[in-house]
């Protein structure tokens, strides 16, 4: 696991841009997963009302704290558009989960100083990748 990822997932507080209240759609798998693992998690997204059962905020400006990492589940325009809201409220990680993201969003990560992931591992994958390394 690289270093970015292994510090991601030593984060406290994470907010899922694209967080649904379709318990079938990824956002919310990942959204339940972070929260499960001990994690505060804010979703966000601005047609959802709520997130198994939690406020859902429609931007990252409107979160009551800033959170650690932005888990991007969300086309890559999107995308786009919220590494730019996270430049602008200092957020420092992007992790951007497969299918999410883009070259352009990548370098204005980079171009912002924000840490990103992308190109995977999805973050399910690292938070069971790192569960079952500290069980051996």
């Amino acid at each position: 696991m690289n270093d970015d990822i292994s510090r991601m997932l030593d984060a406290a507080t994470f907010a899922v841009v694209g967080a649904s209240h379709r318990p079938e759609k990824y956002g919310h798998i990942a959204y339940r997963a972070l929260k499960a693992e001990g994690k505060t998690a804010y979703a966000v997204n601005p047609r959802a009302g709520a997130v198994d059962g939690d406020r859902c905020y429609p931007a990252l400006a409107d979160l009551p704290a800033r959170p650690d990492v932005a888990v991007m589940v969300v086309p890559p325009a999107v995308t786009e558009a919220a590494v730019a809201e996270c430049a602008r409220l200092g957020i420092p990680n992007v992790w951007m989960q497969p299918g999410a993201e883009s070259e352009a969003a990548v370098a204005a990560c980079r171009r912002h100083g924000i840490a990103v992931v992308s190109g995977g591992p999805c973050i399910m994958v690292g938070l069971r990748t790192r569960k079952y390394r500290a069980q051996e």
